[in-house]
């Protein structure tokens, strides 16, 4: 009965389009899913939980392919787009149509998993005692971490123009059991969203245990957390989540750069989406391995920014005069969502400009990075906001972070500004269509 509620269940997570199922599973109408009869128990709770990680690490979200698509959309000339999709063309391209799927499945997937968490948020009061809290952190977790993704993505930056004001992407706190009721919606503003995100993770934080096997951490929670605060440029707060984030997790650098890209988790893996031959594709391995896809080659412009003894430069390699990152090469590999050295450059950077040392001095942190590519120590008079930049770019090439820094540094694409209207996806013609309430972006 319980995969046919998780089934059902799925049907009605539409924002504004119906969703078709298969009818054989279908024992309830799919266009109303009742709660409270279908989540009595602690456990059928704990089961829709898990259903909602499946939904929040599918391909098409935290599984890999959104922040590829950022990176196409942030990309010049460091990577080459040789795929056949149209739509991903269409993003490489900066030249987005409404009706681009493969936008409009990052929205129904972000929007899916939001719901999940929704119906177990509000089934709460039916789990036992002694797991209410992790169960309630858990789900808090996945909701903020999928708003804060949506809102980078489908609505302004944080730091373009007024961000109580600019249009974000619609907040939904209960679970949407029509189709009706789900086309009434409107979009809260970019403050607004940014506000429910921190909100979901700080309440996370307090909730989550500090080991929880693959699942949502307290340490997860504050790395996001730490994402949230760089790109609003809050550095006091984001040294201290990275902070956090560090402490709480355990997790350390692998002693070699290639180890923390390996099938399952590594010791520096803060977050991980587990991806096994049942659960579906790694989105970054579809189109990054020449094994697989093999879509995105690495261009001389990205492989020339690395030093000839950086081991993250050799970190590729060459099929068919063909040049490939070597991060993705594992077809049911975890997908790596937050790694300890992010935190590091996070806490970095916050520190540096703002001449603190939170944690650990700037230099400290970097040469944390630096000694494991096999590069020297830079002295503290020597650090600069640009080598830091830098050495973040070098670290988390091609893990979906460009399009994030481009335009929270102000940076540009091109000939394109990082605001321009462009740089951001369209809301999806099918969500405008169904439900009146939704306004598009600028310049579609």
């Amino acid at each position: 009965m319980k995969n046919k509620f998780i089934k059902a269940l799925i049907c009605s997570t539409v924002i504004a389009a119906a969703v078709s199922c298969n009818k054989e599973l279908d024992t309830v109408p799919t266009g109303s899913v009742d709660a409270s009869t279908a989540l009595k128990t602690s456990n059928d709770v704990k089961a829709a939980l898990i259903g909602s990680y499946a939904d929040f690490g599918v391909a098409d979200f935290y599984g890999g392919r959104p922040f590829m698509e950022a990176d196409l959309l942030a990309n010049v000339n460091e990577m080459n787009w040789s795929g056949t999709y149209q739509q991903l063309t269409q993003i490489n391209n900066k030249s987005i149509p409404i009706d681009n799927s493969f936008v409009a499945n990052v929205w129904l997937s972000g929007y899916r998993a939001i719901n999940d968490v929704n119906n177990v948020i509000s089934a709460a009061s039916a789990v036992d005692a002694r797991d209410s809290a992790r169960v309630i952190g858990e789900a808090e977790f996945i909701r903020g971490a999928s708003y804060f993704e949506l809102v980078k993505l489908f609505a302004k930056a944080w730091n373009d123009g007024d961000p109580t004001a600019n249009p974000g992407v619609p907040i939904i706190l209960t679970p949407t059991t029509s189709i009706t009721e789900a086309s009434k919606v409107k979009r809260n503003t970019v403050a607004e969203v940014y506000q429910q995100a921190i909100t979901d993770l700080k309440n996370a934080e307090a909730n989550l245990p500090t080991s929880n096997g693959t699942y949502a951490t307290k340490a997860a929670a504050e790395a996001i957390l730490a994402r949230i605060y760089l790109q609003q440029g809050d550095y006091a707060n984001a040294a201290q989540a990275a902070t956090n984030a560090i402490d709480n997790s355990g997790a350390t650098l692998e002693a070699n750069y290639a180890d923390a890209f390996g099938v399952t988790n590594s010791k520096e893996d803060i977050f991980a989406i587990q991806v096994t031959s049942t659960s579906g594709t790694q989105g970054f391995n579809e189109f990054y391995s020449s094994a697989q896809r093999g879509d995105i080659q690495i261009n001389a412009a990205a492989l020339n920014m690395y030093d000839p003894n950086d081991v993250r430069g050799q970190f590729f390699y060459t099929d068919n005069g063909s040049v490939y990152t070597s991060k993705f090469e594992e077809l049911y590999g975890n997908v790596h969502t937050i790694r300890v050295a992010e935190m590091y450059l996070i806490r970095a950077e916050s520190n540096f400009r703002l001449g603190t040392s939170v944690g650990d001095t700037p230099v400290n942190d970097i040469n944390r990075i630096r000694n494991r590519a096999g590069l020297p120590s830079y002295s503290a008079g020597d650090l600069t906001l640009d080598k830091i930049l830098t050495e973040r770019k070098l670290e988390l090439a091609f893990e979906g972070f460009s399009l994030d820094d481009i335009k929270r540094t102000k940076g540009s694409v091109a000939n394109l500004p990082w605001n321009s209207p462009k740089l951001i996806f369209p809301i999806p013609k099918r969500e405008i269509v169904a439900n009146p309430n939704l306004t598009q972006n600028e310049g579609y």
